[in-house]
């Protein structure tokens, strides 16, 4: 079982049995609960410490631990009814929604009970994490001189210099002083937003789309517009149409591995949403969370529209977070010309910059062999699981289609029956134990169909998978009876 899964059980567990001891009374000790248990001396340390956390448990330094006195209830007094009006009012001539829903958001970050099946989470599972390369090249970091120290708020020169090259591709467009460092992609992605378009203004974003981004763009009060995507990406014919009727000034696209779609731009309507979009006067933020994540049969790897632009159009969004850990949040934007100075401006007036400690770190780990090695294993994995999701699909579900079949990322988007009743369908998958994301929090408008999204990264093996899409097909026959 994985460490962390353990930590979690034991925890539980002791939980459960401290109504057994006294306030005060001092708990087994950890080497009896390691053999009790038959885990480790740092699972046990963790069980206790998340214990202490919660204020269940206090540990004394060589005492022990014991069960902490309980704690009154916190008096519920006050009434915050007045916030319902201070958060609604609106004002001026121009005034925008200030709600926020973050539950599009939520569902791929929030983590199943146990039982389930996660067939909705946006990172790797922990085992295809490289938890020992990200842990070594942390300890490197940490000794480094300086480490501490406040970093330069664009981010590390060298740091930067990488990502440059990464994303400039051989030709070498863009450079280090082109690059500002961020705290992972939705980061960037909100500091572009609000960079690029006043609050109240249309950006025109893919359709569907990743919800994440249309959280980021509503709660910055702007307004999303759809333009539609097929099997070879964004339609430029149909983005043409939406910049004259909105006269929006940004675009957010996922030309590679599109989340929730897989596809890939096409090379002719790379070269043409570049160019109704420079006729068009706008901004392209291009977000290329997924260029680290192309399954082992891939073909080989388009530029970034970044690379081709000579001439500032494109906002280059991209992050290490997806392909390592959702706690390495490091990622870059990349653009040229003045607007440069306004993401600059934004990011330093809302995070000032991001830790010093992992931007070390990320460095460490970019450079080291484990980053090819990491790469191709997880090429291999993705591959692997990609094809156990489909042919569990095509022998269990015949009847849910995918559109395309993705050569990258974390996804496989399914269109259901005309009729089905996603948002149903989504809950009793959950009762029959796995977790699926339903189709309509990807539309920005009325969807055209009912869809599923299906994550196949998130699991813990292909066992898994293949066990998912038979509680998937119990979810089905209920919601279809």
């Amino acid at each position: 079982m994985h460490e962390r899964n353990s930590v979690s059980e034991l925890a539980g567990i002791l939980r459960g049995e401290l109504h057994r001891y006294s306030p005060g009374e001092k708990l087994p000790s950890s080497r009896s609960l390691v053999d009790r248990f038959r885990v480790s001396p740092v699972t046990v340390s963790r069980a206790l410490a998340a214990l202490t956390a919660e204020g269940l448990v206090v540990t004394r330094p060589g005492a022990g631990a014991f069960r902490a006195e309980p704690r009154p209830a916190p008096a519920r007094t006050g009434d915050t009814s007045w916030q319902q009006v201070a958060l609604s009012a609106e004002t001026g001539d121009e005034a925008v929604p200030r709600s926020v829903d973050a539950s599009g958001v939520v569902s791929s970050l929030a983590v199943p009970l146990p039982g389930v099946i996660e067939l909705t989470g946006g990172y790797l599972h922990p085992t295809l994490q490289p938890e020992r390369a990200l842990g070594a090249a942390l300890a490197r970091a940490g000794r480094r001189p300086g480490a501490w120290e406040r970093p330069p708020l664009e981010g590390m020169g060298e740091l930067r210099a990488w990502f440059a090259r990464e994303i400039g591709g051989p030709a070498g467009l863009l450079a280090a002083s082109d690059v500002l460092i961020t705290a992972g992609g939705q980061s960037a992605l909100t500091t572009a937003l609000r960079a690029l378009a006043p609050p109240g203004a249309p950006v025109l974003v893919e359709s569907p789309t990743y919800p994440g981004m249309l959280a980021a763009a509503r709660a910055s009060g702007l307004r999303p517009v759809p333009v539609p995507v097929d099997v070879h990406g964004l339609r430029p014919d149909l983005l043409a149409d939406a910049f004259r009727a909105v006269r929006a000034r940004v675009l957010v696209c996922q030309p590679l591995y599109q989340n929730p779609t897989g596809t890939v731009l096409a090379a002719d309507r790379r070269r043409e949403v570049l160019r109704v979009a420079r006729a068009a006067g706008a901004f392209v933020i291009e977000d290329d969370f997924a260029r680290r994540l192309a399954h082992e049969d891939a073909p080989p790897l388009p530029p970034t529209l970044a690379s081709d632009d000579p001439d500032g159009v494109v906002v280059h969004v991209c992050s290490l977070t997806k392909f390592t850990s959702p706690s390495l949040r490091v990622g870059a934007l990349a653009a040229r010309g003045p607007v440069l100075e306004r993401l600059r401006a934004i990011q330093i007036v809302d995070s000032f910059f991001v830790p010093r400690p992992l931007q070390e770190a990320a460095l460490e780990l970019v450079g080291s062999p484990a980053w090819s090695r990491h790469r191709r294993t997880v090429a291999a994995e993705l591959r692997v699981r990609r094809e156990t999701l489909l042919a569990a699909l095509r022998r269990e579900l015949p009847g849910l289609t995918a559109e395309y079949v993705p050569p990258g990322g974390f996804h496989v988007w399914l269109r259901l029956p005309d009729g089905t009743d996603e948002s149903a369908l989504a809950a009793a998958a959950l009762r029959a134990g796995v977790a699926v994301t339903p189709g309509r929090p990807f539309f920005c408008a009325e969807p055209p169909a009912p869809h599923l999204r299906l994550c196949f990264a998130a699991a813990a093996s292909t066992a898994e998978l293949e066990e998912g899409v038979r509680r998937l097909r119990t979810a089905c026959e209920e919601t279809a009876g």
